[in-house]
């Protein structure tokens, strides 16, 4: 009865221990510590403070001019100053205005 438990929680350990590599002890220990804060410090904090930043900046122009107008789309252009319409193309208001 006792047997079969020590050898569940054996089997239980070597699975554990072959499945993080195949290190032993304190080395695997080690080398599982030096990956995760290596993978912590080269993407995951990097990440969250760039995601922090632009909320922060995002929260700061939205705070610091509420009612700025915002062009949403271009405007319209004048049909004749274009040429679409035909007639009095590109004269100068004020010349018009001496004839």
């Amino acid at each position: 009865m006792s047997s079969s438990w020590r050898r569940t929680l054996g089997n239980a350990r070597s699975f554990v221990n072959n499945s993080l590599g195949g290190l032993r002890g304190g080395t695997n220990l080690a080398s599982w510590v030096v990956a995760g804060t290596l993978a912590y410090f080269l993407w995951i904090k990097p990440s969250q403070d760039l995601k922090r930043e632009q909320q922060e900046k995002s929260a700061l122009s939205v705070t610091s001019d509420s009612y700025r107008y915002v062009e949403t789309r271009k405007p319209v252009p004048d049909p004749q100053v274009t040429g679409l319409i035909y007639g009095n193309k590109n004269k100068d208001e004020s010349i018009s205005a001496d004839d």
